[in-house]
């Protein structure tokens, strides 16, 4: 009878290893996930962490510039960085003015220039921006941009000139990070003294000084239509001041001067 029980045992011993070994492959597999759930917590804590110090940074710095103004930004150390590599001694042309000191031919023009609802908006202009998605996608190339004066002074401050989906958003998490601590006057006032006008020009004043030999609160209608023109590629129009696209914009900004509304 022993040796009968012990034959019909021995046919259920693979299985129950199998079942065993089964048991353990799944208890290392819960094991494991555990563990790589805890990594991908810990990174993505790290992540968070990372994240918030760098936008608490530039908190900080855009609740100081309430106050103070600004020192030179990236774009201006870019190009001078280029520019020395032709002229070691060569220094930027960069003073800063007063917004009182500023002409307001030159306020309405470059509002007209650049953005239209600077006054109206709050940092981001969605319905330019879906207004200039479609004119590039009918041209088939880009045409306009979209950004607001806000965007594009937050892009002068702190961003570099890289094209991508994560410095897009950086751009409008800073724009919104400008309207709520500083008043349109502000961030105009530091747009107007930052703003490239030409090969190492920086600011309103050296534009003033540089193309007309005048101080900013001296321009007239026709000197802040051609400057603002100038704004989308001040370097090319610095070299070529003559050109006929320059004064067909000039023309076009300085009839819409009257109706723009300034802070």
């Amino acid at each position: 009878m022993a040796a009968s029980r012990n034959k019909t045992a021995r046919p259920d011993a693979p299985s129950s290893r199998t079942g065993r070994q089964q048991a353990r492959r799944a208890r290392l597999h819960r094991s494991w996930s555990r563990r790589l759930a805890g990594v991908l917590t810990r990174l993505m804590l790290v992540l968070l962490v990372a994240t918030l110090a760098v936008q608490g940074w530039f908190l900080v710095q855009v609740i100081w510039w309430k106050w103070n103004d600004p020192g030179p930004t990236r774009v201006m150390r870019a190009q001078l960085e280029r520019l020395r590599v032709d002229d070691p001694a060569f220094e930027l042309q960069h003073r800063w003015v007063a917004y009182d000191k500023i002409s307001v031919h030159l306020k309405r023009a470059v509002i007209a220039s650049e953005d239209a609802r600077f006054t109206a908006h709050e940092g981001i202009d969605w319905g330019a921006i879906e207004q200039a998605y479609e004119d590039n996608r009918r041209r088939g190339r880009v045409v306009r941009g979209g950004s607001t004066i806000t965007m594009q002074l937050a892009k002068n401050l702190f961003l570099s000139a890289e094209r991508s989906y994560l410095r897009k958003l950086q751009e409008l998490i800073l724009s919104y990070m400008l309207e709520a601590v500083l008043d349109k006057r502000r961030i105009l006032e530091i747009y107007l003294n930052i703003a490239e006008w030409g090969v190492g020009v920086f600011g309103v004043q050296s534009a003033a000084d540089h193309y007309y030999r005048l101080p900013a609160a001296a321009l007239g209608p026709g000197q802040a239509a051609t400057l603002a023109a100038m704004l989308p590629r001040p370097r090319h129009y610095d070299l070529n001041r003559d050109s006929e696209s320059l004064q067909r914009r000039a023309e076009r900004v300085l009839r819409w001067m009257p109706q723009t509304a300034i802070p």
